[in-house]
């Protein structure tokens, strides 16, 4: 009966060693998620590009073999839901100002952001699509 008594609970040393475990536990693993935002970000404009320079290469594709040439879509035709992306442009994560939106890029150099507005630049004269933002040299992809 007196050593039920005497076993209570955990001594100060034991909590002490457990909370340094923990600390050093939390201090190893919280800087592995710290960046998982981010890469979900790039992840996303990686991918919405992606998809828009294949719709873009198989209209051009396509054009070749209905019409005999070949041709890149207008940026009217790029913009207009169902002609060249069945469910319209996808957002750029990096662009907060009309990041579903399409700036003109004839005749720039790719990877050149134009004015503050539009998540995407197009050059509908060689078919480069590029992301109109430069936070993370995601214009260069």
């Amino acid at each position: 009966m007196n050593q039920l008594r005497n076993r209570r609970g955990f001594t100060l040393i034991e909590l002490v060693i457990i909370i340094v475990i923990l600390g050093i536990l939390a201090a190893v693993a919280i800087p592995k998620y710290q960046d998982l935002s981010g890469e979900a970000r790039e992840a996303s404009a990686r991918s919405a590009l992606g998809s828009m320079r294949s719709a873009v290469t198989i209209f051009y594709a396509n054009q070749a073999v209905q019409t005999g040439t070949a041709t890149w879509p207008s940026l009217a035709d790029l913009q207009t839901r169902g002609t060249v992306m069945a469910q319209g442009l996808p957002p750029n994560p990096y662009q907060s100002n009309a990041p579903d939106s399409v700036v003109d890029g004839t005749g720039q150099v790719r990877g050149t952001v134009i004015g503050n507005r539009g998540g995407w630049v197009y050059d509908p004269v060689s078919g480069e699509l590029w992301a109109n933002t430069d936070t993370h040299d995601e214009n260069e992809w």
